[in-house]
């Protein structure tokens, strides 16, 4: 069985040493262990450390992508380099490289096939308050919405089966960590978790810059994901606010006609005339959603489909090239 495990680096020369030398070389199960780094367009000697310190494979962009394009190629390089587990981990040390194999045991057992590492942030000493809150209620919005008990939905530290890592497909920009948790509960994936140590502080997040940054981010990330898997339902809730507010101000109108005034009080009735028009066009639009909806579905599994045989492919030529020193 072959472990790959991932590192997405931007501008890590300082940190990287220290995250390689943290990572386990051995493993019970596992029969070889390989290292990935991907440079997100590092504008310093990120990818000379990674070489000089024995990487095995390096992916580079001439340019900064961002997280969630990063981690995407990274899956699908470890993929095609014939990975049975995938490992995502931090290039800045965050957390403990002596956990994995904590963290890929539950898919070494066939229990899981996504395993996500709990930091309990509650008690990392330098996250502030108001940061430790925001974890646990975006952790709790996630857990609601993805059908899962995943503790710490932020989590970078997290494991993947081969299985669970081709059909993985990240469309948002900023980053991977929710959209993943959200799109592996609709599939029904086994998501589990397991607790994990992190060490010190070296440098601050280069993910957001602030924590409203981070709030208008995750919340656009999370209703996006939760609409392109439940378009129906999520447009049904606002279809059915409006129609809701229209019904109970022609309630009130209906009220005031009868038995106050008897005319009257004519903007009442235009005005829900027009919500009860909206509420019914955006539970129409929330069908159609769902009739594209359905289609994405399809088009997902083609994916996965060709995923799979390429990947198949690209891992069978890499072990008869090896097999034959590197000769066709």
């Amino acid at each position: 069985m072959k472990l790959i495990i991932q590192i997405p680096c931007y501008n890590e020369e300082t940190t990287l040493p220290r995250t390689l030398a943290d990572l386990p070389r051995k493993i019970d199960g596992i029969d070889s262990i390989e290292i990935l780094i991907i440079d997100d367009g590092s504008t310093d000697n990120t990818v000379k450390v990674a070489r000089e310190l024995g990487v095995n494979y390096i992916v580079s962009f001439p340019q900064n992508k961002g997280l969630a394009k990063v981690f995407n190629s990274g899956i699908d390089a470890c993929l095609k380099l014939g990975a049975d587990i995938i490992v995502n981990t931090d290039a800045d040390n965050q957390y403990c490289g002596d956990d994995i194999e904590k963290l890929i045991h539950p898919i070494i057992k066939g229990d899981a096939e996504i395993v996500i590492g709990d930091r309990n942030t509650g008690e990392i000493e330098h996250f502030s308050w108001i940061k430790k809150k925001l974890q646990r209620y975006g952790s709790w919005v996630v857990r609601h919405l993805s059908d899962t008990d995943i503790p710490d939905a932020t989590s970078g530290f997290r494991a993947f089966s081969r299985e669970a890592a081709l059909q993985m497909n990240v469309v948002t920009r900023f980053t991977y960590t929710l959209e993943t948790i959200i799109q592996a509960g609709k599939k029904n994936l086994a998501v589990s978790h397991v607790p994990i140590r992190t060490n010190e502080k070296l440098r601050e997040s280069k993910l957001f810059k602030s924590n409203w940054q981070y709030i208008k981010r995750s919340v656009s990330t999370i209703l996006r994901i939760y609409t392109m898997y439940e378009p129906f339902k999520m447009f049904s809730y606002i279809g059915g606010g409006f129609f809701l507010a229209g019904f109970l101000i022609g309630l009130r109108f209906l009220f005031y006609y009868l038995f106050v005034s008897g005319a009257g009080h004519i903007q009442s009735l235009i005005l829900a005339a027009v919500l009860l028009i909206v509420g019914f066009q955006i539970f129409v639009i929330g069908l159609l959603a769902d009739i594209i909806g359905s289609n994405r579905q399809l088009i997902e599994n083609i994916l996965y489909r060709i995923r799979k045989i390429e990947s198949a492919g690209t891992a069978d030529k890499k072990s008869k090239q090896k097999e034959t020193g590197g000769k066709d």
